[in-house]
C-alpha cells in the first residue's frame, strides 16, 4: 500500500520557496534573529540499534521554538519536526536565509502557532556520537536508528504523538522519507529539500569514498582510536 500524507492548509505550501533560496543567498543575507529556543536532551536507556549493538545511554538533544497546543483529547496538534543535513545540528536551520522566512508572525511556520522541533541526530551535535569516547567501538547506525530514536524522543521525552509536518533537508530528506514509510500515520505531510529517494551513487559516493580511504590511510588514524585530526590535510 502507498503511503498517503494528507495535505497542509494551503498556507504551508509557501515553504517550497526555500528550494530556491539557496540561489540567492550569497547575494542577499538577511540580519540574524535571537530566537526564543528551549533546550532539551532525552536519554533513551540501552538502545538498540539496527545491528543488534546496543548503547546504554543514548542522549538525544534537541532546540524547541513556540509552544504545544493540546486539543480537546489531550493530544498535541501543533508540532512540527524540522530535520538537518549531513555535518549540521539543531542550530542549522536557524540560518537566517531560512528561519527569517518560516518563523515569524504570519509565516508558515509561525511560532505562535506551531511548536517546532530541532533534534541533533545521532552522531551530530550534542547527541551521542563516536567522538564522545567510544570512536570506532560506537555502534553502526543508518537513518532507520535515527528516525526510530526520533520517534521515541517524540512519543516519550516531548509526549507528542501526531505531528502537522515534517521538514527535512538533505540527511533529513532522506530521513523524512524513512518517517513516511516506517510510521505513514504520524504525520499530516512530509516536506523533503534537497534530496532523492536513491540509493548513493556516482560521483557522489565516489567522493565520499576517497574522504573515508584518506582518513583511514593517515598516519594518525591508528585503527580508529585518533585523538586529533587527520595528519594530512
Amino acid at each position: 500500500m502507498p503511503t498517503q500524507i494528507t495535505a497542509l492548509p494551503r498556507r504551508l505550501s509557501r515553504i517550497i520557496v526555500l528550494a530556491a533560496l539557496s540561489t540567492i543567498a550569497a547575494h542577499s543575507q538577511p540580519t540574524p534573529t535571537k530566537w526564543p529556543t528551549q533546550d532539551g536532551t532525552y536519554t533513551i536507556n540501552n538502545f538498540r540499534f539496527g545491528t543488534g549493538e546496543t548503547l546504554p545511554e543514548l542522549k538525544l538533544h534537541y532546540l524547541t521554538l513556540g509552544k504545544p497546543h493540546r486539543n480537546a483529547a489531550g493530544h498535541v496538534d501543533n508540532a512540527v519536526l524540522l530535520l538537518h543535513g549531513t555535518g549540521g545540528d539543531a542550530h542549522t536551520l536557524f540560518n537566517p536565509v531560512f528561519s527569517s522566512v518560516l518563523f515569524g508572525p504570519s509565516q508558515p511556520l509561525d511560532i505562535t502557532k506551531y511548536f517546532l522541533i530541532f533534534p541533533d541526530d545521532i552522531g551530530q551535535g550534542v547527541s551521542s556520537k563516536p567522538s564522545d569516547g567510544l570512536r570506532m567501538k560506537f555502534p553502526r547506525y543508518d537513518y532507520d536508528d535515527m528516525v526510530r530514536s526520533q520517534h521515541q524522543m517524540l512519543l516519550e521525552g516531548l509526549h507528542v504523538d501526531h505531528l502537522r509536518l515534517i521538514l527535512g533537508t538533505s540527511m533529513g530528506c532522506m530521513q523524512s522519507f524513512v518517517w513516511g514509510e516506517t510510521y505513514p500515520s504520524f504525520m499530516d505531510a512530509l516536506m523533503p529539500l534537497a534530496c532523492n529517494a536513491v540509493p548513493l551513487a556516482g560521483r557522489n559516493r565516489m567522493t565520499r569514498y576517497m574522504a573515508i580511504e584518506a582518513i583511514k590511510h593517515d598516519p594518525t588514524w591508528n585503527n580508529g582510536t585518533a585523538t586529533g585530526p587527520p595528519h594530512r590535510q
